[in-house]
């Protein structure tokens, strides 16, 4: 019980590490969260801070994800007797939810889509990269980064009930189903995070990428 509590804590505590924010203070000597859109992610840095300042961001969220579910596996090997699978799942939960509320940064934090992709690619790197791929399609097509966040997060939760390999954790004998629960909850988060921007979208008001406000 204890290695769960551990490895939910130290994902958490990853994940509570906002770059924009750091980023935006040191690159240009204000808190993102007080520009734009408010939220402090990529496409806010690149709209308030700059291209250079928004790739940083966008990196570091993603290796976030990718530290956060490393040390989860690394927790299974070191530790026996453990569900592996579990540790896996509970880091991808925590450290989403500790981006999206930073305990570091008064619980005000980012939405949570490059470090749930730098999850995704850890958890199975061929459903990591089919989300990839068809949000950077919809974003290119629309220019609406939400639009195409979302539809992956839908996305994810559906592969998993018919991809069976290339899961970086999975005990010989299970199916891919049992990251289902796991792959809905990860997209809960994404889409209660992106509910105003889905508002918008049904609406037709959304921002795209490009365009001014």
């Amino acid at each position: 019980m204890i290695v769960y509590v551990l490895d939910a804590i130290i994902a958490y505590l990853i994940g509570s590490i906002n770059f924009s924010v750091i980023l935006s203070k040191k690159m240009a000597g204000f808190d993102v969260r007080e520009k734009g859109s408010g939220n402090a992610g990529s496409t806010n840095m690149l709209r308030s801070v700059g291209k250079k300042a928004a790739a940083l961001t966008l990196v570091c969220d993603i290796l976030k994800g990718v530290v956060s579910i490393g040390i989860a596996i690394l927790l299974g090997k070191i530790i026996h007797n453990t569900n592996q699978e579990l540790l896996l799942q509970i880091a991808g939960i925590a450290v989403v939810i500790g981006h999206t509320f930073p305990i570091f940064f008064g619980f005000k934090g980012g939405k949570g889509v490059a470090t749930s992709l730098g999850v995704l690619l850890m958890s199975n790197w061929q459903i990591g990269l089919i989300c990839l791929v068809f949000a950077l399609v919809l974003m290119l097509l629309t220019r609406m980064v939400s639009l195409g966040s979302c539809t992956a997060a839908v996305l994810f939760p559906v592969l998993t009930l018919f991809i069976n390999d290339n899961y970086t954790v999975l005990t010989e004998g299970k199916s891919g189903n049992v990251y289902f629960i796991y792959s809905l909850l990860l997209a809960a988060i994404v889409l209660f995070n992106h509910r105003s921007n889905i508002k918008r979208i049904l609406n037709g008001t959304e921002n795209k990428v490009g365009s001014k406000k």
